[in-house]
């Protein structure tokens, strides 16, 4: 069985926001909203041992998304191989699923009005296609590993095996990004 992920090297991530950007043009998005977010983690500790890191956040194509749960019309799903989408001709706009999730990465997108919630795709039209997310391409620091978790040999099974890997905040929903990081203190929720 496939079962896709993002992961993130956070020792790798140079705050550049390219995956935001990109993930904007890739998928059209409207102004004042974003699917992908670059966060500042820092500066913690004393001078002159400082520490900061950059934290992407997008949808965490969670194994029990709540967002699904809540979801009256079952407009949000998870596919087969762990992507979770929106499906904008069931969808209400009722935004249940964006009080549901815990990561706040769902929006209702107003520029557009569209009248539906919008949210990272993990690019499934890309992925559909045999190619990796927007986000992934682009991230000129190749922070950003795409992969089937199912896989041993894929690059997100490799990431996991050997960086030191954290995740945001469990709250039953078992979230599928990891966070690799071994030059910082882990600040972004539960290890």
């Amino acid at each position: 069985m496939t079962r896709y992920v993002i992961d993130v090297d956070l020792d790798s991530c140079v705050g550049c926001h390219s995956c935001a950007v990109v993930c904007k043009q890739e998928n059209n998005v409207g102004l004042g909203t974003y699917y992908n977010k670059v966060r500042t983690v820092g500066p913690t500790g004393t001078y002159p041992d400082l520490e900061m890191y950059y934290l992407p956040v997008a949808c965490q194509h969670c194994d029990n998304p709540e967002c699904v749960n809540v979801c009256p019309t079952g407009a949000s799903y998870k596919r087969e191989d762990g992507i979770v989408l929106v499906d904008h001709s069931k969808c209400i706009g009722c935004q249940y699923c964006v009080m549901a999730c815990p990561y706040g990465v769902r929006t209702y997108d107003e520029s557009r009005d569209k009248g539906v919630i919008e949210k990272c795709t993990m690019c499934a039209h890309r992925v559909d296609a045999g190619e990796v997310p927007a986000c992934v391409y682009h991230c000129p620091g190749q922070a950003r590993i795409f992969g089937d978790l199912d896989d041993p040999e894929s690059d997100v099974s490799k990431l996991r095996k050997k960086k030191s890997m954290h995740q945001l905040v469990d709250v039953g929903n078992h979230p599928g990004t990891m966070y690799g990081l071994d030059k910082f203190t882990w600040q972004g929720g539960e290890q």
